[in-house]
């Protein structure tokens, strides 16, 4: 199992940029695909960004390609979520979690969540 902690969220205007941090407990960190996820006020959780184990692949959601970077450090058993040109609708908590590909898309791994990270975008 992995346990996270998920930080660097804050209040951004319009086309500024966030780093996100996913400090993640466990020896067996770095043979997960890892991924961020985010929920919306009254939204489902939904599926933001995934990383292979050695950081060679990675997926997004159509809507922040091209804005967003997912890398991970396996040493320090961390994974990132570089954004930038962020948008209002980018407005969310923002979770990470492994990941697993179900259909065509990706899902949770573990049933449990961390606390997440609030990113506030201002138009």
């Amino acid at each position: 199992q992995v346990h996270v902690v998920e930080s660097g969220g804050g209040l951004v205007q319009a086309g500024g940029s966030l780093r996100l941090s996913c400090a993640a407990s466990g020896r067996t960190f770095s043979s997960y695909i890892m991924g961020w996820f985010r929920q919306a006020p009254g939204k489902e959780r939904e599926f933001v960004a995934a990383i292979n184990w050695s950081g060679g692949s990675t997926f997004y959601k159509d809507s922040v390609k091209g804005r967003f970077t997912i890398s991970r450090d396996n040493a320090k058993n961390t994974v990132y979520l570089q954004m930038n040109s962020l948008k209002p609708e980018d407005t969310a908590v923002y979770y990470c979690n492994a990941v697993k590909r179900a259909g065509g898309t990706w899902e949770p791994l573990f049933d449990f969540w961390g606390q997440g990270t609030q990113v506030t975008v201002s138009s």
